[in-house]
């Protein structure tokens, strides 16, 4: 199941829409769509803040697309949804506390007393 994500930027709640990458050796910025997957040197922003991005002086902005769009959840991620709300309402049968080995004493409230006390 695909999670969702959020806007990198500070204090940006908004879902996440378009992927933001740095290309250092070509003083390049590229801003294409949502990657599938979140990368550790890439940036999701939403479509405001993709839509306004600005790149360092003397860099290259690159948009592979210029109307980002949040696509909302999949198919998959409802239908994961779903059989997540499913388990957890399904009644649980109780559960017995295991029973004690033979190695370990018996937890009992009767105990044996010897005469010659």
């Amino acid at each position: 199941m695909k999670s969702t994500r959020q806007c990198s930027r500070t204090s940006c709640s908004r879902p996440a829409a378009a992927t933001l990458t740095y290309v250092y050796a070509d003083s390049t910025v590229v801003v294409g769509q949502l990657a599938a997957d979140a990368e550790p040197h890439s940036y999701d922003l939403c479509s405001h803040h993709a839509d306004r991005f600005s790149a360092p002086r003397g860099w290259d902005v690159v948009h592979i697309h210029q109307e980002f769009v949040d696509a909302g959840p999949s198919p998959d991620d409802l239908d994961a949804l779903a059989r997540a709300v499913r388990e957890a309402g399904r009644p649980r049968a109780p559960q017995q506390p295991p029973a004690p080995l033979a190695s370990e004493p018996r937890r009992g409230h009767l105990r044996v007393v010897s005469g010659d006390a």
